[in-house]
């Protein structure tokens, strides 16, 4: 049943994929690899979607994978999944607090998880680098390497870092421009 399957893979990302919404998208990829139920470009829509709507990326992915799978009900289950276990341990974390960060194996524990926690979100950043401004598809079937960069998205890419970087706008600017440019550069 779908909903069982919902809540186990989520029930794993949410106890594993530490460091942010960002941390689950390996996760979401290997999902996608076993189980068919969306493609790397969903993850790359699931990611602009996350990140133009309220909310923790995360939860927001977990929403969205939900409910592609399994309509409002799978949305409902995979974003309850996807928070149980950080409810939980912070309700235990909570009972324990002083004695739990000051203990060494602890502090050891997190300086190992924090390059980890980096590793996974250079991954998941190449990945969406791949989908994003590169056409493996093509360029595998024609074997020319014009075809393997997407130019629109590499040159759309490079004027909105130079106005992020430049410029002081609030980041739902960049988005919507970058939505009505991704339109018309589509329609074109």
């Amino acid at each position: 049943m779908i909903y069982l399957e919902l809540i186990r893979e989520f029930l794993k990302i949410g106890l594993f994929a530490i460091g942010g919404g960002l941390a689950s998208l390996p996760f979401l990829y290997d999902i996608s690899a076993r189980t068919g139920w969306y493609s790397a470009e969903d993850i790359i829509n699931m990611i602009a979607i996350s990140e133009s709507t309220p909310g923790p990326i995360g939860i927001n992915m977990a929403t969205y994978v939900g409910y592609l799978t399994g309509g409002l009900l799978g949305g409902m289950v995979a974003t309850l999944a996807v928070i149980a276990p950080s409810v939980v341990i912070i309700i235990l974390i909570a009972r324990i607090l002083n004695k739990f960060m000051e203990n060494e194996w602890v502090k050891a524990a997190f300086y190992g998880l924090r390059p980890a926690v980096a590793a996974l979100i250079v991954s998941a950043f190449l990945e969406v680098v791949k989908v994003a401004l590169f056409n493996t598809d093509l360029y595998k079937e024609t074997h020319i390497f014009r075809d393997l960069l997407d130019w629109k998205g590499i040159i759309l890419f490079t004027i909105l870092y130079y106005l992020i970087r430049k410029g002081k706008k609030h980041p739902i600017v960049y988005i919507a421009s970058s939505a009505v440019i991704g339109i018309l550069l589509k329609m074109a």
